[in-house]
C-alpha cells in the first residue's frame, strides 16, 4: 500500500444561504489546495460534516472532489464513509469506487458501540470486502466517536484479514500508540496524523502525512514548520507550532469546530455555516473573531487564493 505523505486538507463542505451543498464552490476549493501545497483531500469528515449529510449529499460532494482532481495523480482524494449504518457505508463505498476516488474510510459506530477490537475489525472487514481493490483506513478519533481501543489491537486484528486495509487516520494523542502502529509488521500500515497541534511531536517520532482542518486556511504555516523540522531548526519549529496552537486555540473561544468556516471566509472563500446542531457565531462574534485573527498575524501565513484563469 501506498503511503501518503505532505498535507491532507480535511475540507469543509461549502454550502449556500439555505443550508444546502453548494458544490459549485469545489473546483475553486479545489485549486485554492493545489495552489497551497496541499497534496490530497479527507473528504466528508468532520470537518466536512459527513454525519450531517445524507448519503446523496455525500454521493454528490464525492463526485465533485473526484471531478476536480482528474488526471492530478499528485492529489489524493480519501472519503470518509461513516460510522452508523454500514449498509450506508456499503452503498458509499460502491459509487465512491465508481466515480474514481483513492480511498475511502470508516470510523467506529458511534451509537451502538463495538463491545471489542474484534467486532471493529469484523465491521471494518465487512465494508473494506465491497471494495477490494481500494485503499481503506479506519479513522480514529475516539474524542468524537467514543470508540477509544488501542490502533495497535485493531492492526494486529486485521493483519493478514483485510488485504486492502491500508492504514489509520489517527486523531488522538496516544504517541506510545502511534509509535506502535508505525513499526508494526515494519510500517506496513499508513499512519497519518490527524492533530494538527501536535504536528511537531508527531513529525518527531516518523509522520511523513497528515490530515487536518486547518490546512486548509494555514498551509503554509504547517510547511513552513515540516522545513524547519527537517533542516533540524527544532527552536524556529516549535515556535511555529506555537502560532498553530494560538491559532487553534480560537475555535474553542468562538463555540469549536465551526470557527473553521469562519477563518475560510477571511482567506476569500465562504464555505457557509454548519448545520445543526453545530451552532455558528453571530456577526458580531464574527467581528471580533477577524479582530483576534489579525493580531495573531494569520495574514503572514494564511493559504493564498489560486490565481485567476481566464477562459
Amino acid at each position: 500500500m501506498k503511503h501518503l505523505q505532505g498535507l491532507i486538507a480535511a475540507p469543509f463542505t461549502p454550502m449556500d444561504a439555505t443550508g444546502a451543498i453548494n458544490g459549485k464552490l469545489i473546483p475553486e476549493y479545489y485549486r485554492l489546495l493545489k495552489a497551497n501545497g496541499v497534496t490530497g483531500a479527507f473528504i466528508c469528515g468532520s470537518t466536512g460534516e459527513g454525519v450531517s449529510m445524507t448519503i446523496a449529499e455525500k454521493k454528490a460532494v464525492t463526485t465533485a472532489w473526484v471531478e476536480c482532481k482528474k488526471g492530478d495523480d499528485d492529489f489524493t482524494v480519501m472519503l470518509l464513509l461513516g460510522g452508523t449504518c454500514l449498509a450506508d457505508c456499503k452503498e458509499l463505498a460502491l459509487h465512491a469506487q465508481a466515480a474514481g476516488i483513492d480511498a475511502v474510510s470508516f470510523t467506529g459506530p458511534f451509537y451502538f458501540k463495538p463491545a471489542s477490537v474484534e467486532a471493529l475489525a469484523q465491521c471494518c472487514a465487512e465494508i473494506a470486502a465491497v471494495v477490494p481493490d481500494m485503499p481503506f483506513y479506519y479513522y480514529h478519533i475516539p474524542v468524537l466517536n467514543g470508540v477509544h481501543f488501542a490502533m495497535i489491537d485493531l492492526l494486529k486484528a486485521v493483519d493478514g484479514r483485510i488485504p486492502n486495509f491500508a492504514g489509520v487516520k489517527y486523531t488522538h494523542e496516544d504517541f506510545m500508540d502511534y509509535l506502535s502502529c508505525m513499526h508494526y509488521q515494519n510500517g506496513k500500515y499508513d499512519m497519518l496524523w490527524g492533530r494538527d497541534e501536535n504536528m511537531l511531536s508527531a513529525l518527531a517520532i516518523g509522520a511523513k502525512g497528515a490530515v487536518g482542518s486547518t490546512f486548509n486556511y494555514a498551509a503554509p504555516l504547517y510547511h513552513q514548520l515540516m522545513k524547519a523540522f527537517a533542516d533540524g531548526e527544532l527552536e524556529k519549529a516549535a515556535q511555529l507550532q506555537q502560532q498553530s496552537i494560538d491559532m487553534i486555540r480560537l475555535l474553542g473561544k468562538y463555540g469549536g469546530i465551526a470557527t473553521g468556516k469562519a477563518y475560510m471566509k477571511l482567506i476569500g472563500l465562504d464555505c457557509g455555516t454548519f448545520r445543526l446542531p453545530v451552532s455558528n457565531m453571530s456577526q458580531a462574534q464574527f467581528a471580533q473573531f477577524g479582530a483576534d485573527v489579525e493580531a495573531l498575524g494569520f495574514d503572514h501565513y494564511k493559504s493564498r487564493p489560486a490565481a485567476k484563469t481566464h477562459s
